[in-house]
């Protein structure tokens, strides 16, 4: 076995979910992750974990939904599952990465529906999700193989105390600020001019550990939750949504809810998205990345939204850590979340309450970063 597997299986234990002796660990295992569920099967035992393990297949989801008629029931046994699990690890490792291209917006979006006090109770567990790169990966990203290892452990095996240091700077800024604004102008391309109100949120500093409220490994962004967005924003990083890929998004807001919206490829897929239920129409998520591990495109939100030089907006439920306690109830309710990306790597700025805090894709207290 390649000893980065194992170096993984222990960053994702001990760093990302400190798993604890005891800890009633749920270990979701996509259809190519059987090596890395190996590895992080064999650290649990050595902390005494409690560990059950199930399978995640997108083909199976797929032969499952195009069976059903429709009428979708919630699952008890999911929920118990997830209600009294401490820990929930999902091992991503797809053998094809576009298996629902075929199943209907609205019956993946009913069944999303249907399952969504499970998801909500997964939640509110220490869950953390990462990936096992796969040749179907590879191949998404355009990558061979082994090439694509190298840049998958790249992004997951860093100094992640470093970086979250680093990242705390941002945090600090956003969590003190009250309004971002983000811009745009490139040619050829719509130009950008979004603001977006962040006051009496809590930024995340998402350094891959539950410890930071994070939940990704690899990790490397800092988000929060808006609100009352106004403007236009166009996306320029295509993203594969529900098994489709959605390219050139634009987006326009007024007092928050999308009033109009164009994509380049595949705008049913975004029409479906939006229609959704009436929290899809609003944004859930700005974030910003910061993990300079991550230097191209893969065609995969959990890297391409943590790439440095570029922000992200979700559509649709808020993150709960983005509020303070008490305020929880606060966070915009949808049964989607789905990450858009731009590339801010040139001619952009993103202002928090008027100051320029990163230009072109560096921040203030980078040495790249230009002033004017």
């Amino acid at each position: 076995m390649d000893e980065r597997i194992r170096e993984h299986a222990r960053t994702l234990v001990d760093w990302s979910a400190r798993v604890e002796r005891g800890d009633d660990v749920v270990v979701s295992v996509g259809e190519g992750a059987h090596d890395l569920a190996v590895a992080v099967c064999a650290e649990l035992g050595r902390r005494g974990a409690t560990v059950v393990t199930t399978y995640a297949s997108e083909e199976l989801d797929r032969a499952y939904l195009l069976a059903h008629d429709g009428d979708f029931d919630a699952s008890d046994a999911e929920l118990v599952l997830y209600e009294r699990a401490d820990v929930v690890l999902r091992l991503g490792g797809p053998r094809n990465t576009t298996a629902m291209a075929d199943v209907s917006g609205d019956r993946q979006a009913a069944a999303a529906r249907a399952t969504r006090a499970a998801r909500e109770a997964r939640l509110a567990s220490r869950w953390v999700s990462t990936v096992h790169p796969t040749r179907a990966l590879a191949q998404q990203a355009g990558m061979a193989f082994e090439e694509y290892r190298d840049f998958a452990y790249d992004a997951i095996l860093r100094d992640w105390e470093s970086l979250a240091t680093e990242m705390a700077r941002l945090k600090e800024r956003l969590d003190d600020g009250s309004e971002v604004r983000l811009v745009t102008d490139r040619d050829a391309k719509p130009s950008t001019d979004l603001t977006m109100s962040i006051e009496g949120r809590v930024a995340v500093n998402s350094a891959a550990s539950v410890a930071y409220d994070s939940h990704n490994l690899p990790s490397g962004e800092v988000f929060t939750a808006p609100f009352d967005t106004e403007g236009e924003v166009f996306f320029d990083v295509p993203m594969t949504v529900r098994g489709r890929r959605v390219r050139d998004v634009w987006l326009s807001f007024e007092a928050g809810d999308v009033v109009d919206f164009a994509a380049e490829t595949n705008e049913d897929v975004l029409a479906e998205v939006l229609d959704t239920d009436e929290g899809a129409t609003r944004l859930g998520e700005l974030g910003i990345g910061m993990n300079r591990g991550i230097d191209r495109f893969t065609d995969n939100i959990l890297f391409d939204e943590k790439m440095g030089d570029t922000v992200h907006l979700a559509l649709g439920r808020a993150y709960r850590s983005n509020f303070p306690e008490g305020a929880e109830n606060e966070a915009n309710d949808s049964a989607v979340h789905v990450d858009l990306i731009t590339d801010v790597s040139e001619r952009s700025r993103i202002e928090v309450d008027g100051e320029v805090v990163q230009r072109n894709g560096r921040f203030q207290w980078e040495p790249e970063f230009e002033a004017e």
